[in-house]
Parts: structure tokens; sequence; C-alpha cells
């Protein structure tokens, strides 16, 4: 007899399979559910990868990509708003990465220093006076033409210098009108013409004379225009007014009479061409010291103030004996230097682009080292009146202290990033790169590194166009550290 098996339905097979192959699935979830996640989340990054960078990459480079494009929880981190802040990331400090050249470079200790023969114009009295007068006050900024002392004349040379000029241009005029008369009495035949040719002799004396007379006043600190001011009023030069000289030329208008219009202004205006006009502010003079008071008597030559100009200074750099080739060879190859200014609490201020002036010709013999100079040009801070006087306060003061950043060589087309881009543990480097919200641990290799910059080798472990946190990897990389391990057990080390 035989036993008839009744034939199921076939969506009842097809059940029956689902449930099973569902059944096994679930007890063996451990071993495929990460492979699977893994390789969802990496077909999804290199998808993102390909449209971010316009497909740029070739086959090979997504390839490379897709090795850490997914983040595993073990190296990627999460960070909350809070969390980039505390560690300064923002939109400036997550950038991509790019190829540049570097520059390896030595760090010398240098300090601010004042321009020899620029930086401080002494002014003095060329003559032995009396201060009648004090315009200016020690610490307020002038320009050049700005009024800054009156003396009264007690120069007894230049008193009879004056006088033997005036009475020398009395004569003269003498001269010259019995000259006129005599050319018209001998027209008429009353005297010989001898008479006339005696008085052009003694005339072309007194020219010789006043040329002469002349030169000693200009000798004794007055100008063309003042002589000639006191041959035409034909009064003894009593006064003195003092100014401001300029920086660039020494013009004659320093010293003038004082019927002479004086200038008050601490401020020029200077018209442009064309319907409008615009206001220019000359770089200032600072009075540094101020060595005289009203009523004081001052010899000729005396330094009656210093005037400094900073508006531009010399870095002196110190470099030892055996840097001295490495720092001609950039001054040879025009390579720019840097400026750091250490700034406590705060990041380091660096000047980029500098120029080497000159360097020393010789060595100095107590701290066996080359000085070496480079410009730089200073700006204002702050530009105030008060109590109808002008001060300033300049950014960079002889004095300060800073380091010089010299390249000595050069390396093309390499990844460059800030050196707290970069976190290191026993011997492995890394670089957080940002993945989405994510940002995942990139090992790297790491071909140099200094105090302000690591050079990253170029060997598929990033690629330029990455985006990549330009600093905080140190405390990225203890937040995962404490991610791994879940806090600190507080018996580690202890043996119970």
């Amino acid at each position: 007899m035989k036993i008839r098996i009744p034939k199921l339905p076939v969506k009842w097979i097809w059940l029956t399979a689902i449930l099973i192959v569902a059944a096994i699935g679930g007890l063996n979830r451990k071993q495929w559910l990460p492979q699977t996640k893994s390789w969802v989340q990496q077909t999804v990054k290199v998808f993102r990868s390909g449209s971010a960078h316009g497909g740029g990459h070739g086959e090979g480079e997504a390839d490379d990509h897709e090795a850490h494009a997914g983040h595993d929880e073990g190296t990627s981190l999460e960070l909350s708003a809070q969390a980039l802040r505390n560690i300064g990331l923002s939109d400036s400090t997550i950038q991509p990465i790019k190829l540049e050249t570097f520059r390896k470079s030595i760090t010398v200790p240098a300090l601010i220093v004042e321009r020899p023969g620029r930086t401080r114009v002494q002014v003095a009295t060329p003559m032995t006076g009396v201060i009648t007068h004090v315009h200016a006050v020690q610490g307020e900024a002038v320009e050049p033409g700005t009024l800054l002392f009156q003396i009264r004349l007690t120069h007894e040379d230049l008193v009879q210098a004056q006088t033997e000029f005036l009475r020398m241009l009395g004569e003269l005029d003498v001269e010259e009108r019995e000259i006129v008369r005599l050319t018209e009495v001998v027209k008429s035949g009353a005297v010989p013409g001898t008479l006339l040719l005696e008085r052009q002799y003694a005339k072309d004396k007194l020219d010789v004379q006043l040329r002469a007379q002349r030169e000693a006043l200009r000798l004794h600190g007055l100008s063309e225009k003042q002589v000639g001011q006191i041959a035409k009023d034909r009064r003894l030069l009593r006064e003195l007014q003092i100014f401001a000289p300029s920086i660039d030329s020494h013009g004659e208008e320093e010293l003038k009479l004082t019927r002479s219009l004086v200038q008050n202004a601490s401020y020029t205006l200077e018209k442009h061409a064309g319907n409008h006009s615009d206001t220019k502010q000359t770089v200032p003079l600072i009075l540094q010291d101020l060595n005289v008071h009203k009523g004081q008597t001052v010899s000729a030559g005396e330094t009656l103030c210093i005037l400094t100009d900073f508006e531009e200074l010399f870095i002196e750099g110190l470099s030892f004996e055996q840097d001295i080739t490495q720092l001609r060879n950039a001054s040879a190859n025009g390579w720019k230097v840097d400026a750091i200014f250490e700034q406590p609490g705060t990041e380091n201020h660096v000047i980029e682009g500098l120029e080497i002036a000159y360097f020393a010709n010789q060595i100095d013999r107590n701290s066996r080292t080359l000085h070496f100079y480079v410009r730089l040009s200073n700006e204002l801070t702050k530009d105030q009146r008060a109590d109808g006087n002008r001060y300033v306060e300049w950014r960079y003061l002889p004095g300060q202290r800073l380091q010089l950043r010299v390249p000595i060589q050069e390396w093309a087309d390499q990844i460059v990033l800030p050196v707290e881009a970069v976190a290191r543990e026993g011997a492995e480097f890394f670089v957080f790169q940002q993945n989405g919200t994510h940002f995942d641990r990139i090992p790297v290799h790491v071909k140099y590194r200094d105090q302000y910059s690591a050079v990253i080798d170029n060997d598929g472990s990033l690629f330029p166009g990455d985006v990549v946190a330009m600093r905080g990897a140190h405390q990225m990389q203890m937040a995962l550290k404490n991610k791994a391990g879940g806090g600190v057990d507080p018996h580690a080390g202890h043996n119970h």
C-alpha cells in the first residue's frame, strides 16, 4: 500500500526556505554583519568622493581611497560643535590638502634694532642764543616742517658778521649812486673819465667782499634766503626758528627768520587731481629726547632734541658659525625669511616674506655669531590727539626679541601640514581626515618635522583634495583612546 505525501504549495516552500536562512543568518550575524556594514559604507564613500572631486581620481586612486573610505568605530571620531570649538577647529582650520613647495629651515634668535643714520635725527642749534619758546613736548609726534624752538641769538661772531654785511651793503649803495652821478658829469666833460673808472673799481671790490661775507653768513648756518632777506630789509637777524627736519632731505627751511611764515599744523593735506580731494597723513617723527627748556642758554652745535623715525626698522639676526654657509645660500637664492613673535596666551604672530638686506663683515668676538639684517616695515597701531598734541604708537619697537625662520633647502610638490595636524603614538603618526560628520584617523609617514610644519609622504595614504583637520590631532587621538578603553582603570598597575 503506497503512502501518498501531499504536495505543498510553492509559496510555502519559499517561505520555509526564507525562514531557515533568516534563522541561520541570525545565529551567525556576528560574522557577516560588520563586513556587510563596512562594505556599504565604503561604497557610499567612493561615490561621495567621486562627486566631490569631479571624477578627478583614477581607478587606482579610487581603490586606494576604498581602503580607508568607511569609518571604523575604533579609528573614527564624531565631535560635537562644542568639541570642535574647544580644539580650535572651524572652516579655516579644516582644509583640503594641496601640494606645495616646502623649504626646510632653521630658526635663529633676533632683535629689532634701529637703522643707523636713518632712525635717529639729532636737532642742534647752529648758533649761540637763549631759548625763548619750546613748541613741542617730549613723546609728541611731529611732522617735518613743524616749529620746534625759537632762539634769541646772542652769537657774537654772527652779530659781527651781519653788521659787517650791512655796512658793506651801505657802502655799495653809496658807490652805485656816485657812479650814476659821475656818469652824467663825465658826459658833459666837467670831470675826467678816470674818476668814474676809479669809482667802478671800488664798486667791484665791494661786490667781491659782499660775496665773501655772504658765504661767511652761510657758514654760520643761515640759508641763502635768509641772507637775501637781511639784504632786503637791512635788519639784523635777532631770533631764529628751528623746524622739524625731513628724513630724506635737508632743506634750508629748517631755520627761518621770525618774520617768516610759521607752520603750526601737525597734519598736512595732499590734493589729488580731479573733482575731489583726499586727505593723507604724513609719517610722523617722535620727539624722543627733549634736552632744553625755555630760558636756557645754548651754544652753537648743542643738541636741542632727538627725533626718531620708526617707519622702517631692521631685524638683527644672530647666526652661529656653522649656519653661515646655509644663510648665505638662502640669501643668494633670494629666499624669503619669516619673523616669529611669541605672544603669551595666543598664537605666535608671524610676518612672512621678509628680505635679507645684508650680512655683517665680521664675526662678533664675544658671542661668536655673525649678524645679518632684515628689513622690517612698521605700522601705526594708534594715532590720536590729546591737549592739542599728536601721539602715535608703532607696532614694532627697537629692543623687541623674536625669532627668524630662514629656509636652507627646498622641496617641491610636498604635502605640508601644520605640526598640530599630526598626532604621534609610539612609532605611528596619524592625520584625521573629515568623512561626513566624522573624522577618520589615517596613518601616515612623516618625512620631516620641525616645530612648525610636518611633511607627509605622498604614498597614497592621503591625496590632494582630501579634507583634514589642520590642528587638534593630539586631542582627537586622546579622545579615540578614551573611547576605545572606556575610561581609565583605577586598579591599573596594582596587584591584589
